[in-house]
């Protein structure tokens, strides 16, 4: 709570929303020219007092967020996170090449992963992650954040992204305005666009059969961008769709209420 007195009747300067635990992302704002820390690290904010935090899958539950007003007084929020539990997937019978990549492409993985990380370098001043998101393709659940999956007996890096099963061809619109940064055919998730919302907020689309968007070009909210496929190692047609603040990897279901479905 914040460290105001409790007859203290002015409202208080910090405003901060989300889903409280472990992999979620935090949209918040206080006055202009206010300053923000968290655990003492500094928060960029925006023109309006506008900010995003976010906190990673086994991220530790207690923080600390510090407002510090233009006349020097502060208010401090402690943030205390609910612990998740994530699944274990296992998946077998997937071409070897795809479980442990041959030499060959390892070249290829590498400069996939420069070009990923370029895309997602930029830090716009849009702010349209500050409006609702929505789901941007309908269809169930297959995969969810934070799971760990096990490819033909393999442990691998834990899943990042929420899964949509669909057939091939569902169409894939933008959860809400962006500019496309990235529409490429990458080793792993195949044809791959990534879309800035601005304040180092991306969302990543992968496994898409086709892109109707290509980078620079400016969409809205509802628009179609692609559709979806099964390309790169992906074992049936879906969407796999990714959050990230930064180098940050949340999970999308802590910005968009309700199911695809």
């Amino acid at each position: 709570m914040d460290t105001e007195p409790s007859d203290n009747k002015q409202p208080s300067p910090l405003v901060l929303n989300g889903v409280f635990t472990q992999g979620a992302l935090l949209r918040g704002e206080v006055p202009i020219n206010a300053t923000v820390t968290l655990n003492d690290a500094a928060v960029p904010t925006n023109r309006d007092g506008k900010f995003v935090i976010g906190f990673e899958r086994t991220a530790p539950l207690e923080h600390t967020l510090t407002v510090t007003l233009a006349d020097g007084s502060e208010t401090v929020r402690h943030i205390s996170l609910e612990k998740r539990e994530y699944n274990i997937q296992r998946i077998d019978g997937l071409e070897q090449k795809m479980v442990t990549p041959p030499a060959s492409v390892t070249q290829r993985i590498k400069q996939d992963n420069i070009n990923v990380a370029k895309a997602r370098s930029t830090n716009s001043d849009l702010d349209a992650l500050f409006t609702r998101f929505t789901w941007p393709a309908k269809g169930p659940i297959t995969g969810v954040y934070g799971s760990q999956r096990v490819l033909n007996g393999v442990p691998k890096w834990p899943h990042y992204g929420v899964d949509v099963g669909a057939p091939t061809g569902t169409p894939v619109y933008a959860p809400v305005d962006g500019i496309v940064t990235m529409a490429e055919d990458l080793y792993y998730s195949g044809n791959t666009l990534i879309l800035d919302h601005g304040m180092r907020v991306f969302s990543t689309f992968l496994h898409l059969n086709s892109m109707t968007v290509n980078v620079g070009d400016r969409v809205k909210k509802g628009e179609q961008i692609g559709t979806i496929g099964e390309t790169g190692r992906a074992t049936g047609p879906h969407l796999d769709w990714r959050i990230n603040l930064g180098k940050m990897r949340l999970d999308p279901q802590t910005i968009v209420s309700g199911t695809p479905e």
